[in-house]
């Protein structure tokens, strides 16, 4: 039975310390789109997608209405494009017309976002695959909303190094595309070991194989703040079992919301991705919740201890909660996206070399760092290639998500606007 107590804690998580639905994709598949027309192609992803999506968003905000939950963002994953565009496409502007078609289809239908312009080439580079990567950099400039991931190992297959290589010009081609807007095409842009399909949240998503399912991301680093603070002092014990307590919270409103969210489409429902995916809001930062269990800054000895501590309870009481948790679950730590990051980095206390110690224990890799525009490719190969082998390695799932700003230096500050932040 649930009491007054648990109503009024839930408000107050809702209305002072930002949990939010980070967003509601609608996985899709597009394997009965695939032609070997280029046009037929683009028609029949544009009309699958808004046939299937076109009541996302309505029913998002609906939800959102009824329940008083904030649904930040609806989005949408397809199935990696160079499987799809594999028969028709036989140069990168085929390619480049398929994620036109699919930036028309997002607007349609209202998303923010829509993620899988991708392709899966831990094993090797078929020639489509090796079209789509190529073709990756004016995609992204000419489209919105389009998102685009290339996943380059597994622990199962090893990394694949002739695609590490590439994805480091790629990288830099993307960013001198886009180098009027401070190189935002790269912020759309990530480099996978060992992706997950059913993940909700961007620039990473893409869809497997089901024809269609609802995923849901869940937030809420405010509220793993603020429950933190009430234990200040207290032994790990109380510590840990404060952070799973409220992360079994946290995923019961995101499955609330993911079972209706199916219902109402009718639609399956997938997997709850609980993340505490920081904003550069006041409050609503991963980093001061590290501060907060005792570090004197991000980036200070004991920082990637406290992150391992976080992460792993974030997953144990997610998966408490509900027998529905995936995708990437757990702590990001995108330095542009989370305010208390940006400060360390600023004062020299977080550097690249600390980030990528943190990625072996958080829930991703490397994620929105802005580096020097004239960072060569093969430096940019370099950090992806350590990146992956750390995945590899461990088994789990790491990523890279850097820009090359084209124009700035260190010390320099570059504006992605929105969820996106500054650097």
């Amino acid at each position: 039975m649930i009491n007054m107590f648990e109503v009024s804690e839930t408000n107050n998580m809702i209305t002072q310390e930002k949990l939010d639905v980070r967003t509601i994709t609608m996985g899709i598949s597009l394997l009965d789109c695939i032609d070997s027309s280029v046009e037929k192609v683009c028609e029949n992803v544009y009309n699958k997608i808004t046939t299937l999506a076109k009541n996302l968003v309505s029913t998002g905000k609906d939800i959102e209405k009824e329940y008083g939950i904030p649904i930040v963002n609806k989005r949408i994953s397809v199935t990696p494009i160079a499987l799809v565009g594999s028969a028709a496409c036989k140069t990168t502007d085929d390619f480049v017309e398929i994620a036109k078609s699919l930036d028309r289809a997002a607007k349609e239908v209202g998303v923010n976002f829509l993620g899988g312009y991708s392709a899966l080439v831990s094993k090797g580079m078929t020639k489509a695959e090796e079209l789509l990567i190529r073709s990756i950099p004016k995609a992204l400039a000419v489209t919105e909303r389009v998102c685009s991931s290339v996943n380059i190992g597994s622990t199962k297959t090893g990394i694949n190094m002739d695609a590490v290589r590439l994805m480091g010009s790629i990288v830099k081609e993307a960013a001198e595309y886009t180098k009027d807007q401070d190189s935002l095409g790269c912020a759309k842009l990530v480099v996978f070991c060992n992706a997950p399909d059913d993940n909700p949240f961007m620039a990473g998503a893409f869809h497997g194989v089901t024809d269609a399912i609802i995923n849901v991301g869940v937030n809420g680093p405010g509220v793993v703040m603020h429950a933190i603070s009430q234990v200040r002092g207290q032994n790990f014990e109380v510590l840990c079992e404060t952070i799973k307590k409220t992360a079994f919270k946290i995923t019961r409103v995101g499955q609330l919301v993911a079972q209706e969210a199916s219902r109402r489409l009718g639609i399956p429902f997938g997997i709850i991705d609980l993340s505490l995916a920081p904003t550069p809001a006041v409050g609503d930062s991963v980093a001061e919740i590290l501060e907060k269990i005792g570090l004197e800054e991000v980036g200070a000895p004991g920082t990637t201890a406290a992150l391992a501590m976080l992460n792993d309870q974030v997953k144990k009481g997610g998966i408490m909660a509900s027998s529905y948790v995936g995708g990437l679950s757990g702590a990001f730590i995108p330095v542009s996206e989370d305010r208390n990051m940006i400060e360390a980095a600023t004062n020299g206390s977080l550097c690249i070399e600390k980030l990528e110690a943190m990625t072996c224990v958080c829930s991703v890799g490397l994620d929105m760092i802005a580096i020097p525009g004239d960072t060569s490719a093969a430096t940019i190969s370099g950090i992806i290639a350590d990146e992956a082998a750390i995945g590899m390695v461990n088994q789990k799932t790491t990523a890279v998500r850097v820009i090359p700003v084209i124009g700035k230096k260190v010390g320099d500050t570059a504006e992605f606007g929105g969820l996106l932040g500054y650097a």
